[in-house]
């Protein structure tokens, strides 16, 4: 067993792991972080940036630093919960997401990141890109309208042999995921509702099965993204 830290989020005193990351220190301790494009035990890739934090007053990634003896992270403060609502208000800007009629309303994280920093207008004008559906996986659909390049189907979706499913295609802002059709087509109907449910938007959607869950019934219907963390573990005073 790694031996035990000590360390301070927000002033409040917290123990864990030595060799555990800030991100998992801080959740596991009762702390909410914010993030898009973190898997728990699959390696950090940075991409949303939404847990930036600050250490001793520099801005770092929550989900790929590793917690240390004594040091002191900043996550809730007035500068950083601006710079979260302006990567949500990119995001929403420059994809096209339609909350009001989405299958995955009350699914998704982007969604509900949005209603936790009280999103109402962007400062950002809307790209409204044109962008394609592609539906011809027998099982499941892949829309690029919702995707926000978080690389958690890319980094976790794989065949028996651990062939990547998702890779990227093109460079800038021609970026984007490409399914690879011949070895998607080997993924069993639990398998696809895996990959359904790594996608924290809805760029990735299972044929035949749309709005099966009521609006009522939702994931983040009645409670808000990060309560379960936060009320998981009773803070330490």
């Amino acid at each position: 067993m790694s031996d035990k830290v000590t360390f301070k989020i927000d002033g409040k005193k917290f123990t864990a792991e030595a060799d555990k990351t800030i991100m998992d220190a801080a959740r596991e301790n009762g702390v909410y972080i914010p993030s898009l494009c973190y898997m728990k035990d699959v390696a950090p890739t940075t991409s949303c940036r939404l847990c930036s934090v600050k250490i001793n007053g520099r801005l770092t990634t929550a989900c790929s630093t590793k917690i240390a003896e004594n040091i002191e992270v900043e996550v809730e403060s007035e500068e950083l919960n601006d710079m979260r609502s302006g990567i949500l208000e990119i995001l929403f800007v420059e994809g096209n997401h339609f909350c009001s009629f989405c299958e995955r309303s009350g699914n998704c994280d982007l969604q509900a990141l949005g209603y936790r920093y009280d999103l109402r207008v962007t400062r950002f004008l809307h790209a409204y890109p044109h962008r394609e559906v592609d539906a011809l996986h027998p099982k499941m659909f892949l829309d690029y309208n919702r995707c926000i390049l978080c690389k958690r189907c890319v980094r976790a979706i794989k065949d028996k042999e651990g062939k990547k499913i998702f890779g990227f295609v093109n460079k800038g802002i021609h970026l984007k995921i490409s399914m690879d059709h011949e070895l998607a087509e080997q993924l069993s109907e639990e398998e696809v509702k895996e990959t359904v449910e790594i996608c924290p938007v809805g760029a990735i959607l299972q044929k035949g099965i749309g709005f099966h869950i009521p609006i009522g019934k939702r994931k983040y219907d009645k409670t808000i993204i990060g309560s379960d963390i936060e009320n998981k573990v009773k803070k330490q005073p």
